[in-house]
């Protein structure tokens, strides 16, 4: 049945399969196949650990010895022992290897672009190649302290301001906002943890420190691409856990009732409605809880 959910999957398998060469013996004409540069790929982007390699591609290791083999054979890579752990291998790009890794680059990215070119539209290809990309790297999804005024830091930040813009009545203009200043969200007095799916950021969430037992969270954001997966639970529990780890008994938020979701997940995980705490003019409930 071609409206069955099961047959649609499968026809964009077949699609992606196709359109990335994933059956090719040669992947983008350079003579080895899919699985081979890939690995290459991983090294030239600055992995180095095997097994941590292997846990990314989720490949076994009959499999990943045998891509290793064949990328020393042909003088791309070496395999050495750890200096830190003799158990463990550490792999890196030979100079022909580098030149390799380059020539892959420049050919991928050129695919991309041509892809790309072909759509009407490919901002919403874009997004909706973002959302399935989550989806299955699900469990690739790391969460990591950051500097708030980190790169990444800062693209999730101007993503949760224009989000909060479109949703909010009267709009939302930061300088209006009680913004938290970078030095109490970095440690010892609060942090700032940032969500990557492959190095592409796809949420945050701040701990607002003042050196004492009270602390707020701020600024929870979850791309849409990444939502349904959990990730703002997972971002909130990770909070929790470093304002534990800092000696935090009581946690406090607010939040603007047009952020529906929100205020659910944290009804749902144990906080409290308690009475105004602050006078920024956009937040309308607010909540509390303790560790």
């Amino acid at each position: 049945m071609p409206y069955d959910p099961v047959f649609r999957v499968r026809r964009f398998n077949r699609a992606v399969t196709a359109e990335v060469g994933a059956l090719d013996t040669s992947f983008l004409g350079r003579g080895r196949p899919l699985g081979a540069a890939r690995v290459l790929n991983l090294i030239g982007q600055g992995q180095s650990d095997v097994a941590a390699i292997r846990d990314d591609l989720d490949l076994d290791s009959g499999l990943m010895s045998r891509l290793l083999r064949s990328l020393e054979e042909e003088g791309l890579i070496e395999t050495v022992s750890n200096p830190q752990d003799a158990r463990r291998r550490i792999a890196r790009l030979t100079e022909t290897g580098r030149c390799e890794f380059q020539a892959y680059e420049a050919l991928s990215n050129a695919q991309a672009t041509a892809f790309l070119a072909r759509h009407s539209q490919p901002e919403e290809l874009l997004r909706a190649m973002d959302i399935v990309a989550s989806a299955l790297r699900r469990s690739h999804i790391a969460v990591e302290e950051k500097d708030p005024r980190n790169a990444d830091a800062i693209y999730c930040l101007g993503e949760y301001y224009a989000e909060l813009g479109r949703r909010f009545e009267k709009g939302f203009d930061v300088s209006l906002s009680r913004d938290p200043d970078a030095g109490d969200m970095i440690r010892p007095r609060g942090v700032f943890l940032v969500a990557t799916s492959d190095s592409l950021p796809i949420g945050c969430v701040g701990l607002k420190g003042s050196g004492g037992d009270v602390a707020e969270i701020k600024r929870l954001w979850v791309a849409p691409s990444a939502r349904g997966l959990g990730l703002a639970k997972r971002l909130m529990a990770a909070a929790e856990n470093c304002a534990c780890e800092l000696s935090i008994e009581v946690l406090r938020l607010d939040t603007n009732s047009a952020l529906t979701e929100a205020q659910q997940l944290y009804r749902r995980t144990g906080w409290t409605e308690i009475s105004r705490f602050n006078d920024d003019p956009y937040p309308d409930t607010f909540f509390e809880k303790r560790l």
